[in-house]
């Protein structure tokens, strides 16, 4: 099963165009999105219709929860006093163009998507998120203390965990067994299709495959695969330029 996990597209046209060029290449078997489909650019409206017209299980993200809900809130941590004024112009100006079909289809999103495969006679769990299981603005971020993370993916079963949110993305197999059993998790953030933050600008997904002969005790049966792909970043950034949002999210675009 091959399957491709994208997430953050955050209203970014151009970039969820060029990841469906990408994808349609990759000979995928199932395609979920995890989440926060607008935000921060101009095309939420765009962005949700070329999700909706193909069909595919979506997530709410914290942004998508906020305009769902019509709230001046996206659930954002922000750091500094200009980072706050920024967003609040973000969260407006989605609020104002929203239309409200997109609105209520955010709002009803689901907050998680389960699958569980029967393979070697063992259950295998794969949990999508977008921050976390506990919360959807919650930020994972790689240097996460393991144990920490063994809990979270433990309290929710999940052996395999897919999560968004921190537009940076990495890959790390966490060890949960005991000498002689081991039962290896896989914690998987799979970075952001239009407003990447890991100083490269190009787009991001996950491509995950799992074997027929995967299994929890073998550390390199489950193969991920991190994609990036070129867009129109210049018309997505002088988009935001042509628009009320802050010039400063079009340098984030040029920059990752």
């Amino acid at each position: 099963m091959k399957i491709a996990l994208f997430s953050d597209i955050h209203a970014n046209l151009p970039a969820l165009e060029a990841f469906f060029k990408d994808v349609e290449t990759r000979n995928t078997d199932a395609v979920y999105c995890l989440g926060d489909l607008v935000g921060y650019n101009i095309w939420p409206n765009e962005v949700i219709d070329e999700i909706r017209k193909r069909g595919i299980p979506t997530i709410a993200g914290n942004y998508d929860w906020g305009i769902g809900r019509s709230s001046d809130d996206c659930g954002c941590a922000y750091k500094t006093d200009e980072e706050k004024a920024m967003g609040k112009i973000s969260i407006s100006y989605t609020n104002e163009v929203v239309k409200d079909e997109h609105r209520n289809y955010l709002r009803t999103l689901p907050a998680h998507i389960r699958l569980e495969y029967q393979l070697n006679e063992e259950k295998f769990n794969v949990l999508l998120v977008h921050g976390s299981p506990r919360k959807v603005n919650e930020y994972l971020f790689e240097d996460r203390d393991e144990k920490s993370m063994l809990r979270i993916m433990e309290g929710a079963n999940a052996d395999i965990m897919c999560f968004g949110h921190t537009h940076q993305p990495y890959h790390r197999v966490l060890s949960s067994g005991t000498e002689g059993n081991n039962h290896f998790r896989h914690a998987i953030n799979i970075g952001s299709v239009g407003k990447p933050k890991d100083k490269d600008p190009r787009g991001g997904y996950v491509i995950l495959t799992i074997h027929e002969d995967s299994s929890l005790d073998n550390k390199d049966s489950v193969q991920v695969e991190f994609v990036r792909f070129e867009y129109d970043i210049e018309k997505a950034a002088k988009a935001v330029e042509d628009s009320p949002l802050p010039n400063e999210y079009a340098e984030m675009l040029r920059k990752g």
